[in-house]
């Protein structure tokens, strides 16, 4: 059974940092592609950014050179700091994974991020 679990939500002023956690379990973070989403209110899902089984990462225009995202196989577990937060960037994280043999996607249950101004 695969299992993600975020971490690492919370209230941070303008211009603070936080950084997410997602936890795996009953898939490898190494071995599928993993990507951390976001909605806001009355918004859209978005990707903010993920990163391929090469390492390969991939970031929205609206986070680039401000978040990060990074894995660590051995606690399999994938992260994204994000810096600069700026009131835009409120919205519930979720933690994704693309099985690249089935090609199904799993979600965790979401953390939510407020950024005050």
């Amino acid at each position: 059974q695969v299992q993600l679990q975020e971490s690492g939500g919370g209230l941070v002023q303008a211009g603070g940092s936080l950084r997410l956690s997602c936890a795996a379990s009953g898939i490898s973070v190494s071995s599928n592609a993993m990507g951390w989403y976001r909605q806001a209110p009355g918004k859209q899902r978005e990707l903010v950014a993920s990163m391929t089984t090469f390492g390969t990462t991939t970031y929205a225009d609206s986070v680039k050179g401000r978040f990060a995202i990074s894995r660590d196989n051995a606690k399999n577990t994938v992260y994204l700091q994000m810096n600069s937060l700026n009131p835009e960037d409120t919205a519930v994280y979720y933690c994704n994974a693309r099985q690249i043999i089935t090609q199904r996607d799993y979600w965790g249950q979401g953390t939510q991020v407020t950024v005050s101004s």
